[in-house]
């Protein structure tokens, strides 16, 4: 019979710490469902005490969803643990993740303490988390550089103080994974009462080890994996959960199961990387736009002749549907809906699909073929559409040994303003006009193009980062022509500061 590893996703907490990519409440429930279909055990929904709209969030998927743990985040504190109990109030299964680091570094100069006075930090907060919840979770951050005889003690006594899964974070991404692996086998090895708890893993990926690492903790007598989509996360991100999912769906002689439903794979990576505006690189593992592609020669004959010989996952294990359906000007509207629902967007609502299709007739006329990507875009473009700020018209005159000049003109909460500007190039002026009507003192600190990835009519993507007031906005903006894109990116932003 197979050991069960359980699946603890952290794409709503740890993943959406990425800079740019905070999602609204309404967005978190439907990445939380779309977890739930996928079969996750724990959904990780916030850090309750961070912020109201964390706060507001736990809540709120805690209410949506049915049979995975809802956990909430806390720190050692007493007030953060009340506050996270209250926001899992509505959850069917709640659990509560409290922690503090254990490493010296941490100890000495975070915390300005001693390892007996964090091993009774420690202890507290699990017995007071006890009170309220059966389920709790210890986290003893930075254990990838925590001495093992030291963490070993702290955690035999959260296990005796009551917790039920101890969490051995590799917090920077430090650890080899012969290392990590060992660190989980002398926790099994000297705890005396580790039977009583469940090991998880919480890989970071700063040395591009997340993976490797959190697989040898399984090995090693790990049963919980901390993961998110697309392993999307702080710096280099979190071990992904498609890639520990698939490596055990294809090492069957492992003989470690999950409750992983691996065909919702690709359609949920994908919703999370629309809703978060964040891309999957091309040639990422499993899901990436190259994973299953072939270019050299000798790769094609030997797939055309046996898929095994170079493919060990076959696509549609993933949700990949490789017999797709081309979106023309021609595709109606169930071709379009069918496009969504592969891509883990689900649309009920005729009105809203009659919007969508509207927009795709405009794009389809502009190019060959409408790509997932597009489909994305088009799919979260009415969120564009309720904006107090919104584009109107937009004009540039451009060339070699021509000054760019610019007019644009806006609509602001119904109000239209035009104005114009010349600058250095088309961007530079199309965003020299809008600040004339916006007259904000703004500061453009990031701007990245997205490659484009088939042909010259393909959209392009804009992500931005703006200061205004000492603080940082991001915005996004997608079109075919990339100067639009780049003036709708530059209003996204607006419009968040606004709020």
């Amino acid at each position: 019979m197979s050991d069960r590893l359980f699946i603890f996703d952290t794409t709503l907490r740890d993943g959406e710490q990425v800079p740019g990519c905070q999602l609204n409440t309404v967005e978190k429930i439907q990445v939380a469902k779309a977890l739930e279909q996928l079969g996750v055990d724990v959904i990780e929904a916030g850090f309750p005490i961070s912020s109201p709209g964390d706060f507001h969030s736990v809540i709120e998927i805690s209410k949506a969803v049915t049979w995975p743990t809802i956990c909430a985040l806390t720190r050692a504190v007493q007030k953060d643990i009340d506050i996270a109990i209250e926001a899992l109030q509505y959850a069917k299964r709640k659990r509560i993740h409290t922690g503090i680091g254990t490493s010296d570094s941490h100890i000495k100069y975070k915390f300005n303490s001693t390892r007996d006075e964090i091993i009774e930090r420690a202890v507290a907060a699990v017995k007071y988390a006890r009170n309220y919840v059966d389920d709790v979770e210890f986290y003893a951050e930075d254990a990838g550089r925590t001495d093992n005889e030291y963490l070993a003690r702290v955690v035999e006594a959260v296990i005796d103080a009551g917790a039920t899964v101890v969490n051995i974070p590799d917090t920077t991404g430090y650890c080899l994974p012969l290392e990590f692996g060992a660190k989980i086998k002398y926790l099994k090895d000297h705890v005396s009462n580790i039977d009583k708890a469940i090991i998880s893993t919480h890989c970071h990926n700063d040395l591009g080890m997340a993976t490797a690492n959190t697989l040898e903790g399984v090995l090693n007598g790990a049963r919980q994996v901390e993961v998110t989509i697309n392993g999307i996360g702080e710096r280099a991100g979190n071990t992904s959960l498609e890639e520990i999912a698939m490596i055990l769906k294809c090492h069957k002689d492992i003989n470690i199961e999950t409750n992983i439903n691996t065909t919702k794979i690709y359609p949920t990576s994908r919703m999370v990387s629309s809703l978060m505006n964040m891309p999957v690189q091309p040639n990422k593992a499993i899901v990436g736009r190259n994973a299953f592609a072939h270019s050299s020669g000798i790769h094609q004959d030997g797939v055309l002749k046996n898929v095994q010989t170079y493919e060990i996952i076959d696509p549609k294990d993933v949700g990949i549907d490789d017999n797709s359906i081309v979106l023309t000007a021609r595709s109606g509207r169930a071709a379009l809906k069918h496009r969504l629902h592969i891509n883990g967007v689900d649309v009920s609502d005729e009105r809203k699909l009659d919007k969508i299709y509207e927009k795709f007739l405009q794009l389809a006329d502009q190019k060959k073929e409408v790509t997932d990507a597009d489909v994305l875009m088009l799919a979260g473009a009415d969120i564009a559409d309720q904006h107090a700020v919104r584009l109107d018209f937009l004009q540039v005159t451009t060339g070699k040994g021509v000054k760019s000049v610019a007019s644009i003109g806006l609509d602001i909460s119904g109000q239209k303003f035009e104005a114009a500007s010349s600058g250095n190039g088309p961007v530079d002026a199309a965003i020299k006009a809008l600040k004339r009507i916006i007259m904000k003192q703004m500061t453009l600190k990031e701007f990245t193009i997205q490659a484009i990835s088939k042909g010259s009519d393909d959209v392009g993507k804009v992500h931005m980062q703006v200061e205004y007031d000492g603080q940082l906005y991001y915005g996004f903006g997608a079109n075919t022509d990339i100067v639009t894109a780049s003036v709708e990116a530059y209003i996204d932003c607006i419009n968040k500061f606004r709020k």
